[in-house]
Parts: structure tokens; sequence; C-alpha cells
């Protein structure tokens, strides 16, 4: 997949705060170049800020190797946002290939990583530590056991716990219950994906998508907690079927050769915001609709602002498709992966601003 970019870059002083912040929100929408070394950068480089007077922006890594930059070698803007390295992808293939193993720190210094930079990568990709993933991945197992039927003692053992204490002991700080009290939880398989405009989280049931954002969104931690009090479930990294579904629709789609989602959704909220949601995903490809539009639709002209939040609390990203509403005078507003994510979804799909009419939205009645 081509990585998707916006037509219009943000202001210079925009781009430069951004910079001078490493505010990964900003990965994909531009690059740095420092003209005193020559090195071009993503905006969240850790690297030591220059000057402001020796740096300039390019839309793309192409236009900054155009312009003799080369790049740099600690954030590699070359890759994809949000791209995992190599050694990480895998120490993924081998924890999916024998997720019951037990990892330590000097099985991962063997593989040349150092625990203190993978715990740090995991806490800002995953929002836990290497070890917390792991020990879930072996925990989720365990207890996808249990509900099959399994007896809580084979569980623990089959699953690289060494007693059947420090087993309840994990299963109670992830659940909050007693081992024989999780079967009745629903389980939240997460999986990282990567996309053109970077890394997303994605969450599933046995029965439909409940969670699709991007990595980076400010409001992810938030999103998470609501969604596993809304469905009373435990998040296990890993896969199953409908996130495997979802990847391949989603390359389909940013691929330019889908237009419409078949994964099922399990949209968790109240009822009027799964009413809202409902209509979202009525908006047909390709075109927007105003705040005000979509609240006259749902036969509530007065309640724009509550139709805007319930947008904004839309956990399902791009299926979902809170992209495609915009202001009344057809400009980009609120959306939490960030407008320039907005704006390249909209071209993804050919949108044409300002907003078409009403009747779009409700074709489907």
């Amino acid at each position: 997949m081509d990585s998707i970019r916006p037509r219009q870059l943000p202001a210079a002083a925009e781009m430069l705060a951004a910079f001078l912040a490493a505010d990964s929100g900003y990965d994909g929408l531009f690059v740095t170049a420092v003209k005193t070394t020559g090195i071009f950068c993503k905006p969240s480089c850790p690297a030591r800020k220059p000057k402001p007077a020796n740096v300039e922006f390019f839309a793309s890594a192409r236009d900054a190797l155009f312009n003799g930059y080369r790049p740099c070698r600690r954030c590699r803007p070359l890759e994809p946002p949000g791209a995992m390295p190599a050694p990480i992808r895998g120490l993924m293939d081998a924890i999916e290939a024998d997720p019951r193993r037990r990892w330590r720190d000097a099985d991962l210094r063997a593989r040349g990583l150092s625990p203190a930079a993978l715990r740090r990568w995991f806490k800002r990709h995953f929002q836990m530590t290497f070890h917390a993933y792991a020990r879930a991945r072996r925990l989720g197992q365990a207890l996808s056991a249990m509900r099959a039927g399994g007896a809580v003692t084979r569980a623990a053992l089959d699953h690289g716990f060494d007693s059947l204490s420090g087993f309840a002991s994990a299963v109670k700080r992830m659940t909050g219950q007693a081992p024989g009290h999780s079967r009745g939880l629903v389980t939240i398989t997460l999986k990282r994906l990567l996309t053109p405009l970077g890394a997303m989280v994605a969450g599933a049931t046995d029965s439909g998508l409940c969670l699709l954002e991007f990595t980076d969104r400010r409001a992810l931690e938030r999103q998470v907690d609501g969604l596993v009090k809304r469905l009373d479930g435990i998040l296990v990294p890993g896969n199953n079927a409908i996130l495997t579904a979802l990847g391949q629709e989603l390359e389909e789609y940013f691929d330019g050769r889908r237009r419409h989602f078949e994964v099922p959704i399990t949209a968790a909220g109240t009822s009027f915001q799964r009413q809202v949601w409902r209509r979202l995903r009525r908006i047909p490809y390709g075109t927007t609709v105003s705040y005000g539009q979509l609240a006259a639709a749902l036969g509530r002209p007065g309640a724009s602002r509550a139709v805007a939040r319930a947008n904004g609390d839309n956990r399902v990203a791009i299926l979902i498709p809170c992209h495609r509403v915009v202001g009344a005078d057809g400009h980009l507003t609120g959306y939490g992966g960030g407008l320039w994510r907005k704006r390249a979804l909209l071209e993804v799909e050919g949108a044409a601003l300002p907003p078409k009419q009403l009747e779009l939205i409700n074709e489907a009645d």
C-alpha cells in the first residue's frame, strides 16, 4: 500500500511546533529536513532538535530525497508511519508461534533486544509493557480454554503458569475476579494493524469488531476503558477471524478496491450513540454531510451538538465513517485521529466538498 498524503501541508509554525514536541500525531503528514546535517526525520524523531532556522519541511520522504537529504537512522522516515521494527516483528512472530512461552530478559538479550527499549516501545504502541503483553497473551488462551469447559488447574498448567495460586493472582490482576468467575467475561482480542496513515489498534469479540483507532489518538485509553466496561470484557492480545478479515478489507480500501466493509461490527454505546453510528454507516462512499444534516436525518434537527459528541465517541474508525461528517460550510472539523487523516480518508474515497444533500443518507430508509 502506498503512503497517502494530504494535498496541503499545515502552516510552517504548526509543523515546527510538532517537530520540536516530537508529536507522533503528525507522522505521515510531512518530514522535517535539517540543513546543517543533511538528514530528514519524522516529526516524532526523538533526536536532539536543531535551531528552527536550520529546518525545512517536505510533504514526503521522496521530496526530501530529491532535495539531497538522507534519511535519519534513528527514526527511519522511509518506513510507513507506525511500522514495527524488524527485530520486534520477529519477536511477535515467536510469541504467536508459542503463546505459552514465558519470556525473560535474558531471552530478549539473546535476540539482540534491549529489555528497557522494548518496554518503552510496547508502552508507546500497546499501552502495556512487553512482559505484560506476553502474560496477557498466555492468560487469554488459558481463559479461552476455561470457557470451553476446561478445568482451572489444567488451564493454568497448560499455559505456562507454575502454580494455581500464581495463575489466580494473574487472572485477578487482569480481570478483577477469581479464575472461576472470569468464565463469563467477554474476550476482546487486540491486534495492531499498519495502514498508510499510521498504526491502528483493532479489537474484536468473537461476534464483531468493537474497536479500530489510531494508536496515537489521545483519547485511546479512555475509549478502551469505556469499551471494557460496556462489554464487561477483558483485553487479550492476539488474533481471530474477524481481525484477519479486517486487515484484508482495510488493505483493499486503501488500495481503492473496496467501498463497503463486510466485517461484522459490535458497536458498544448508548441507544442514541448506536442510532447515530447506524446513520453514519448510511453515508455513501465518496460523499460527506454536515452535522446539521445528520441530526436532521435522525429526526433531531436541533441536536447537532449531541450528534457531534456521539460522532466523536465512535470507537470504530473508517468502518463507521465519522470522517464523512464535516462542518456546515464544508470545512473539516473534529477528528480524533487528526484532521490531516480525515482529509486523507476523504481523498481515498474521492469525496467532493461541500457536503452532499440530506437525501443521500436517507436512501436506505
